[in-house]
């Protein structure tokens, strides 16, 4: 089955926590997207030492994925574990992919690699062995709203056929129409901010919608 991960990428703490509040009862994993103005032209500053607060007061588990649209991904490793993300995303187009995971490989948490729009697959191919699964962008990174970019559907058949192994998420420009395209190409994990958030009394509807494609 397909799994769908609401995306959040905010520049406060109480839009934030509202955020996750809302899609709370009607999904199992949430995105939070971590940018400070390096590797994508946006930042985002949100204090996560209230995450596990907020956390424990939810009437059921919710896990958090971080995506790091970040050059240098290394740093913020220690502070996102203690905080309580069990997934790390970070970025094909980083500074030093090798040092990340290797960092990584000492905590308890899932590792995963992301393709921007204009990067090829064989980027990845030297780390394959060593994630535990692709984001493949299919939108501009850092930009909620961006239109979906119907050429990286192919990045996503490609990896699906080369590492079967590797659950395929993708983000960006995902709607009710969308999600069809990626799923048939072998998508497992959706993440969607602006169609589930467009209208915040309509958001256990949306998520549906998305589910049931």
């Amino acid at each position: 089955m397909i799994e769908i991960i609401p995306g959040i990428l905010e520049n406060d703490w109480e839009t934030t926590e509202r955020q996750i509040r809302i899609v709370a009862p009607y999904v199992s994993w949430v995105q939070i997207g971590i940018a400070d103005g390096t590797l994508v032209p946006m930042s985002s500053h949100v204090d996560f030492s209230l995450l596990p607060k907020l956390v424990a007061s939810l009437k059921k588990p919710l896990y958090f994925e971080a995506h790091l649209m970040v050059v240098d991904p290394v740093k913020y490793i220690r502070p996102l574990v203690d905080y309580g993300f069990t997934r790390l995303i970070i970025h094909v187009e980083s500074q030093d992919p090798r040092e990340f995971l290797a960092q990584a490989s000492y905590e308890s948490v899932d590792v995963c690699m992301a393709i921007d729009t204009a990067s090829e697959v064989s980027e990845l191919e030297p780390y394959v062995d060593e994630i535990d699964g692709v984001v493949v962008m299919t939108a501009e990174a850092g930009v909620e709203g961006r239109e979906f970019v119907p050429e990286t559907v192919e990045k996503i058949t490609t990896i699906h056929q080369n590492y079967s192994h590797l659950p395929i998420e993708v983000d960006g420009g995902i709607n009710d129409k969308t999600i069809k395209i990626v799923k048939d190409a072998g998508a497992t994990r959706i993440v969607s901010t602006s169609f589930i958030y467009k209208d915040l009394l309509g958001v256990e509807q949306a998520i549906e919608n998305l589910r049931n494609v």
